[in-house]
């Protein structure tokens, strides 16, 4: 019979995400991960291969966490035929995710993927969170032919204000002490409900976005 494994990688994941959130991955280093998961420097080797793996697999399991969350608070908005309110939605996931997962929404609004992407990452690591960023592209498109039947680079420009730019700046210090009041959360809706008030400008020769590129 295998050996039953004594320590769960979630639970060195779940410290990893908040260590992140708090100090940036390039403040996490193994020994402090090791004390914070009350496991061996070798637990995590063992079960990672690299301290490069073990942020990249903390950021994608978070983001990924966090597009499932998102699409399906845009499936719920457009199903009931607003997709005004599918952005607001989208919009409003970190204050969803926060509430359910306050350490991965800090980490998702506080540690952009480019912090995460290196050469020392695996290559199946590095697929995956490509893989990602193209479901991204593709809610982004999805979310802005709802909106105004077109799904080129300006509408999705302005959607991508909408549902990553404004939470950002609107949310993010509520979100790094962990909680999103209502106010936070209706001046987020009234912020993007005006962006989408106006628009895209019309680009001669336009081509839509698939993200599948």
């Amino acid at each position: 019979m295998p050996r039953p494994r004594i320590h769960d990688p979630e639970r060195m994941l779940d410290a990893a995400e908040r260590l992140v959130a708090d100090r940036g991955p390039e403040e996490l280093t193994v020994r402090l991960l090791a004390r914070e998961a009350g496991v061996p420097n070798s637990t995590i080797y063992h079960a990672f291969g690299s301290l490069p793996a073990l942020i990249g697999q903390t950021w994608l399991r978070a983001a990924t966490f966090f597009l499932d969350e998102q699409e399906r608070l845009v499936g719920q908005a457009l199903a009931s035929g607003d997709p005004v309110a599918a952005v607001v939605a989208a919009a409003g996931t970190p204050a969803v995710v926060a509430g359910a997962r306050p350490d991965a929404a800090r980490l998702m609004i506080t540690v952009p993927p480019d912090r995460v992407l290196g050469p020392q990452l695996p290559e199946d690591l590095t697929e995956a969170l490509h893989a990602l960023d193209k479901r991204l592209v593709r809610l982004l498109v999805r979310l802005a032919r709802a909106q105004w039947g077109r799904g080129d680079g300006a509408a999705v420009e302005v959607i991508t204000a909408c549902v990553v730019d404004l939470p950002t700046a609107l949310l993010r210090r509520e979100l790094v002490t962990g909680h999103v009041g209502s106010a936070g959360r209706d001046r987020l809706a009234a912020a993007v409900r005006a962006v989408l008030s106006l628009p895209p400008p019309d680009r001669p020769g336009r081509r839509p976005l698939s993200g599948k590129d």
